[in-house]
């Protein structure tokens, strides 16, 4: 089979860069390359690589959409804001990469995250992630734990998050130390637009992985799933996708902590380890085969019972807009 007679594309001077993009592999026989989540060990999440790379592959860096054979679609701000419940208004969150002495790095690291980590766990303004994790094994929060020892640990579980589920890199071993500036002041955190860094990264992530000869992704790649999940598998009837209902979590005195984001109704115990190699033909042909009659898009019903269950008091931003 002529595999650029059926998959295109059919006039080259649309797709100009076609020839740098990971899709034209498959028009050349490699078609069950998948690209690996190195991601840092925060919590042993698996990834569908397979249900990843076959989106990749529909990904394209000039419109920052994945283009379906019946139209185009992407991840919103309203996306990041309902699925993970981060803010999408507020300060940027940007900054410069200092200059510091290794010495000076493990010193801001006592100062604000309590503890010094080695030598060789910095590179540069990077902390490896099992040091990371090695403090957090030894810390214990009881109700006398001292206040400052408590935001020094609110502040590790924040740059775990960032660096590790939310902005990490496609190495998978580190974490940037540049967040700690945005997590100095813990109550101004939140005045922070995290929602737009968060869509930001995982934007240049999906633009990297989408060229030829990337073999690593990295990015908010839970939120792609659960997006891929809720917006794009209920059109594709032979993609399966795990659920299980969560309710509130119960803590001490009777008080429940406030409700989950939307994505917490995904939660369950699934693996990928298995997956046999040719899972990513199965599912790029599934996604080809969307039907018109299908694709009706359409914005989340944030006044419905599964939004306010899960997203708690969100309100329509201006991230409700989407490709048509």
């Amino acid at each position: 089979m002529d595999r650029r007679a059926v998959y295109g594309p059919r006039d080259g001077t649309v797709l100009s860069q076609q020839s740098q993009h990971r899709s034209d592999d498959i028009l050349d026989g490699d078609i069950d390359e998948v690209l690996q989540a190195n991601v840092p060990t925060v919590r042993k999440n698996q990834y569908d690589c397979h249900l990843i790379t076959a989106l990749v592959e529909r990904w394209r860096s000039k419109t920052h959409s994945f283009h379906f054979c019946i139209g185009e679609a992407t991840i919103t701000l309203q996306d990041v804001q309902v699925i993970w419940g981060l803010p999408i208004d507020g300060e940027p969150v940007s900054g410069t990469d200092l200059e510091r002495t290794s010495v000076q790095w493990q010193e801001y690291c006592m100062q604000y995250i309590g503890f010094t980590p080695e030598e060789g766990a910095l590179k540069g303004s990077w902390l490896q992630v099992k040091a990371i994790i090695s403090h957090i094994s030894r810390v214990h929060i009881t109700p006398d734990t001292p206040h400052l020892t408590v935001v020094q640990y609110a502040r590790v579980v924040a740059l775990l998050l960032l660096g590790g589920t939310m902005c990490h890199d496609s190495s998978g071993n580190l974490v940037s130390l540049l967040y700690l500036a945005k997590l100095e002041d813990i109550v101004a955190v939140r005045n922070y637009n995290w929602g737009s860094a968060v869509l930001a990264f995982l934007y240049r992530e999906l633009c990297n992985a989408s060229e030829k000869g990337k073999v690593a992704i990295g990015g908010a790649l839970q939120l792609v799933h659960i997006w891929a999940w809720s917006r794009i598998i209920p059109l594709c009837p032979g993609l399966g996708a795990p659920r299980v209902h969560m309710g509130p979590h119960q803590i001490d005195n009777n008080r429940v902590l406030p409700g989950a984001p939307y994505d917490a109704m995904w939660n369950c115990e699934h693996t990928f380890t298995r997956t046999v190699r040719t899972t990513v033909r199965v599912i790029r042909d599934i996604l080809d085969e969307m039907q018109y009659d299908q694709f009706i898009w359409q914005p989340y019903d944030m006044e419905s019972n599964v939004i306010m269950a899960y997203a708690g008091d969100l309100t329509p931003s201006y991230g409700d807009q989407y490709v048509p």
